[in-house]
């Protein structure tokens, strides 16, 4: 990933078998995004990293396991700084330096 000015670090983590999807990694420490999505010129927030993990960090080619229709997955909780992400907008969220965003999935096979 190229160094932007005005870059953020955050934590990404992953959980509940998530991490499966992500070459077994439940932590990404330390991640520099930018603080600008370079597409539409606006903070960066949750949506942006979504797309980014799966184009650049997930390994399995299951993408529909994480996402569905452009979304993250009903059924995976998302967690923004220990909150649940629909106390703070969702996908809308701009992400800020140090947050850590947890992804758990809530679906098990049985």
């Amino acid at each position: 990933m190229v160094e932007v000015t005005g870059s953020l670090q955050i934590t990404v983590e992953f959980s509940g078998g998530l991490e499966l999807l992500f070459a077994n990694q439940r932590a990404y420490k330390n991640i520099k995004v930018p603080s600008i999505d370079p597409d539409t010129n606006q903070p960066t927030n949750v949506n942006w990293l979504v797309h980014h993990l799966v184009s650049n960090l997930m390994v399995d080619k299951r993408k529909e396991l994480f996402v569905v229709d452009g979304s993250v997955r009903p059924g995976i909780l998302v967690l923004i700084n220990e909150a649940d992400w629909e106390l703070e907008g969702e996908e809308k969220y701009v992400l800020q330096d140090k947050d850590t965003i947890l992804f758990v999935s809530t679906l098990h096979g049985g």
